[in-house]
C-alpha cells in the first residue's frame, strides 16, 4: 500500500471535506427551519465565525425580519443601522432603522435617527428626474419628490423634538407644511405652539390638522386633534363659543389649498372641444375634439351628493331617449377630490351613461354645487343649466333642451332640404 493510502487509512477525518461557509450558511438556515430564534441564533454564530462573510448584507436583512418577527426591536435596529453603514443609499432600509432607533427613545439612538433622516433627506434633494423611471411621468416623479421631501423634513423635525430641540423641529415642520400641507406637520407646529403658551398660533394650526386630516384613515388621530384644538381654544376664549365657525373657515381655507396645489389639467383649454378628459374609473384619455359641432350634455356629480345618485336614473333615461342621435353626447363627469373612492361607487351604482373625470371641465363651466347639469350647444355655449334637482320636472326639461340645442337656427334650412 503506498504511504499516503496507509495515512488515509490511519485518519479517515482529515480525509473528508471541509464545508464550505456557503455551505455552512446554508446549514445554518436549514437546521433552525421555521423556528426564528432559532435563525436568529445560527445566523449570529455563523457571523462570528465568519465576520468578513460576502452575505452579511443578505445575512443581516434576515436578521432584521426575524427580529422583527419576534418583536426584538432593538436587535433589528442594530443590523438595520449595519446593513446602512455598509449600503447608505438603501433608503427603505434607512428609514425603517430609523423607526426602530425612534422607538428605543434613547438620547444616543435619537440622534443616530436624526443623522440618518439628514442623509436621506440629502439623498432625496439630490435625485434628479434622470433617475425616475420611463414609466413614471415627469409630473408624478415631481409630485413624489416633493412627499418624500416632506415625510422626511416630518420625520426629522419629530426627531429634534424628542430631542427639545424645539428650534430646529419647528423649522422642519414649517418647511414640511410649505413643501406639502400636512395634518402631521400642522398637529405638531400647534404643539409647539402651545408650549410657547401661543394660544392663537395653536388654535390655527391645530384647526389645520383637523382639517387636513383624513377621516376614514385617521379617525382616533382626528379625534385627539380636536380634543387639542377644543382645548386651546376655551383657554383663549373661555367657552367653546365661535369654534364650529372658526374650524369651518380654515377647513374652507384648507380646501382651495388642496385644490390649487394640484396640477391644473386642461388649463389651456378655449373651448369644450379642446379637453381630454379620463374615462372612470380606469383613467384612459377620452377626447371632446369629435364633440366640436354637436350637443354635449354633463351631468357634473360627486359620490358623496346624495341628490347626484337621485338625478342619476332620470339623466340616463334622457340620455336613452337621444342615444340614436349621432349629433348628441351625454356624459356623467365626476368632480370628487378623491378620485380613490369612485371606482367602488360606481361599482356598486353601475351607472348607464358614459362616466369621465371632470379634469378640469367643471371649472371651466364654472360648475361650484352638485349636481349640476348642462346642455352645451353646437357652437360650445352654455344652453341649459340646471343647479341642484327638482325630480319632478328634470326630465323634461332636459329633453326640452336638448331638443331645443338641436333645432337648427331659426330661419336656416334642415340639412338636405333643397334651396329655395
Amino acid at each position: 500500500m503506498p504511504p499516503s493510502s496507509k495515512v488515509a487509512a490511519s485518519n479517515p477525518a482529515s480525509s473528508a471535506k471541509q464545508p464550505s461557509p456557503e455551505e455552512e450558511l446554508q446549514q445554518a438556515i436549514s437546521k433552525a427551519g421555521n423556528d426564528r430564534a432559532a435563525l436568529v441564533r445560527n445566523l449570529e454564530v455563523f457571523l462570528k465565525e465568519y465576520p468578513d462573510s460576502r452575505q452579511r448584507p443578505q445575512i443581516y436583512r434576515a436578521l432584521v425580519e426575524a427580529s422583527l418577527q419576534l418583536r426584538d426591536n432593538a436587535r433589528a435596529a442594530g443590523y438595520g443601522e449595519r446593513i446602512v453603514a455598509l449600503s447608505p443609499d438603501d433608503i427603505s432600509m434607512t428609514i425603517l432603522t430609523i423607526q426602530l432607533l425612534e422607538q428605543d427613545g434613547d438620547e444616543a439612538a435619537l440622534r443616530r435617527a436624526a443623522n440618518y433622516a439628514t442623509h436621506v433627506l440629502e439623498f432625496v434633494e439630490r435625485s434628479s428626474p434622470g433617475d425616475k423611471s420611463p414609466r413614471v411621468s415627469q409630473e408624478e416623479w415631481a409630485t413624489e419628490k416633493k412627499r418624500d421631501r416632506m415625510s422626511v423634513l416630518t420625520l426629522r423635525g419629530r426627531l429634534e423634538l424628542k430631542l427639545k430641540d424645539t428650534v430646529a423641529a419647528q423649522k422642519d415642520f414649517v418647511a414640511s407644511y410649505e413643501i406639502l400641507p400636512s395634518a402631521a406637520a400642522a398637529e405638531q407646529l400647534g404643539e409647539i405652539a402651545e408650549m410657547k403658551k401661543d394660544l392663537n398660533g395653536a388654535i390655527q394650526q391645530y384647526a389645520r390638522a383637523f382639517a387636513w386630516a383624513d377621516a376614514t384613515n385617521e379617525t382616533a388621530g382626528r379625534r385627539a386633534i380636536r380634543q387639542k384644538l377644543g382645548n386651546v381654544w376655551r383657554l383663549a376664549h373661555g367657552s367653546d363659543d365661535g369654534l364650529g365657525e372658526y374650524l369651518l373657515r380654515i377647513y374652507d381655507e384648507v380646501s382651495q389649498t388642496s385644490i390649487a396645489a394640484k396640477p391644473r389639467k386642461n388649463a389651456d383649454a378655449r373651448e369644450p372641444a379642446d379637453f381630454t378628459l379620463r374615462k372612470a374609473p380606469e383613467g384612459t384619455a377620452f377626447s371632446l375634439k369629435d364633440t366640436k359641432g354637436k350637443v354635449l350634455v354633463v351631468n357634473f356629480w360627486a359620490t358623496w351628493c346624495g341628490p347626484c345618485h337621485a338625478l342619476e336614473p332620470l339623466f340616463a333615461r334622457v340620455a336613452a331617449d337621444f342615444q340614436a342621435n349621432p349629433d348628441t353626447l351625454f356624459l356623467a363627469a365626476n368632480c370628487d377630490e378623491d378620485e380613490s373612492l369612485v371606482a367602488p361607487y360606481l361599482e356598486a351604482d353601475k351607472p348607464r351613461t358614459p362616466v369621465v373625470f371632470a379634469d378640469g371641465l367643471d371649472r371651466f363651466f364654472t360648475v361650484n354645487s352638485f349636481p349640476t347639469v348642462m346642455v352645451v350647444d353646437r357652437a360650445g355655449k352654455i344652453a341649459y343649466r340646471s343647479n341642484g334637482f327638482e325630480p319632478d320636472v328634470f326630465e323634461p326639461n332636459l329633453a326640452a333642451a336638448v331638443r331645443r340645442a338641436l333645432a337648427p337656427p331659426s330661419g336656416s334650412l334642415p340639412s338636405g332640404s333643397p334651396a329655395p
